[in-house]
């Protein structure tokens, strides 16, 4: 029997892990291995369920057109460069920067490949010996970045989203000598919100600092509004930057192509002496190795399929979103998702045990996204459903029905409480 070592702690002695330790042992929710997937069913074990837990927004990880050219690319390059970024990127890095900034209206580009990646390192990177500014409900990962900045010796604050005069009493107090970032969501990766970004922009340029955003839920799915617009999504997909009708002007934008492309590749969107500092600043770029060949393929043909078929995927994407969000309306129940993206989020009623809950929903062959404590506050415990435009209309009736038996059993917080 192997021993553990006396200097790891046990799971159920880290107080901020025993509860996610608690779930995966009593629902398969948590740790499943997926033995088979069938569009959006997937098979674990020998439980076929429908996944409302992918971000695959826009159905790019099955789209044949996607998956005959990244293995074509393959053929051509390998399976993966050799090389860090810094020594030597293949013609697809400076192909995708380029069509990327043309799609965002942004000045530059830079890729990297996770958004991790980019908030340990480019994050510190602005901030230097200055402040750092995270929105209380910003995903942990930009926190994680603050932490590592503050690391380095810059001064780490939060602030809240819902109260505009504490950032500015914050901004107010730093010191203008050094820079200072204000980092939040663009997309909130719970509610599905979309912030007052033109308001939050404003009040960083009064101040002088940075505004720096992480839209890897809402870049692929909203983008720039205008009278011609099928949704309330717009069009295009290009992040929320355009959506706000925004500019770059003092706004660094932060993306992924994990969520709405299905390829292992984020971005900062940044003006081009900043993405050549960076070269030589974000360790990532120096020493890491880069993303795999079919991902990079990959991210270009997604960039060709936005183009001719983008605004039917998001079509359908809104659609099947506004049917669920109009069953919890009529159900009375509460989510705080406001502005119609595929992210929404069911917080449970008190005195309801989330893996009761997550029991049933695997039951019913529903499979979701566990938000269970400390990834979120204990007042936010539930879980979360994502839609994609690869879901079926049945199979979002299915959902329906199995929310309706949950409110039944008063299991979903009511939207009056």
């Amino acid at each position: 029997m192997t021993k553990m070592s006396p200097h790891l702690p046990d799971a159920h002695k880290v107080p901020s892990v025993d509860q996610l330790d608690r779930l995966r042992a009593v629902t398969p929710m948590y740790d499943a291995v997926v033995d088979e997937v069938d569009g959006r069913r997937i098979r674990v074990g020998g439980d076929w369920l429908t996944d409302f837990a992918s971000c695959n927004y826009l159905g790019f990880d099955l789209d044949e057109e996607i998956i005959t050219a990244a293995e074509r690319a393959v053929r051509r390059w390998g399976t993966h460069p050799g090389w860090s970024r810094l020594l030597g990127s293949p013609r697809l890095y400076p192909q995708i920067e380029e069509r990327l900034a043309e799609l965002l209206g942004a000045p530059d580009t830079l890729v990297l490949p996770t958004i991790t990646h980019i908030h340990m390192s480019v994050l510190p990177a602005l901030a230097g010996s200055g402040a750092v500014f995270v929105e209380a409900g910003a995903h942990k990962t930009i926190y994680d970045g603050g932490s590592y900045a503050r690391g380095l010796g810059a001064r780490l604050h939060r602030w809240h989203a819902d109260d505009p005069d504490e950032l500015v009493r914050l901004l107010r107090s730093a010191d203008t000598a050094h820079p200072r970032v204000v980092c939040l969501d663009g997309v909130n990766s719970m509610t599905g919100n979309i912030p007052d970004l033109p308001a939050l922009a404003k009040i960083c340029r009064e101040w002088g600092a940075l505004l720096y955003v992480d839209d890897a839920h809402g870049f692929g799915v909203i983008g720039e509004r205008g009278d011609g617009s099928p949704t309330p999504y717009g069009t295009r997909g290009n992040a929320v930057v355009r959506h706000c009708a925004e500019t770059y002007d003092d706004v660094v934008l932060v993306g992924g192509f994990s969520k709405a492309y299905s390829a292992l590749l984020a971005f900062v969107a940044v003006p081009t002496a900043l993405k050549e500092r960076l070269k030589l600043a974000a360790p990532p770029y120096l020493y890491s190795g880069p993303s795999p060949v079919h991902s990079l393929a990959a991210v270009l043909a997604g960039f060709d399929v936005n183009e001719a078929r983008g605004e039917q995927l998001r079509h359908t994407l809104h659609r099947l979103t506004a049917r669920v969000l109009a069953h919890l309306r009529s159900l009375g129940a509460h989510t705080p998702n406001r502005d119609q993206t595929p992210v929404i989020e069911l917080p449970l009623s008190p005195g309801h045990d989330l893996a009761d809950v997550a029991r049933l929903l695997w039951r019913r062959g529903v499979y979701v996204t566990l938000a269970a404590y400390p990834l979120v506050p204990r007042g936010q415990v539930g879980f979360r459903v994502q839609l994609t435009s690869l879901h079926t209309d049945e199979q979002v009736g299915h959902l329906n029905s199995v929310l309706t038996e949950l409110d039944e059993l008063g299991a979903l917080r009511r939207a009056d409480a």
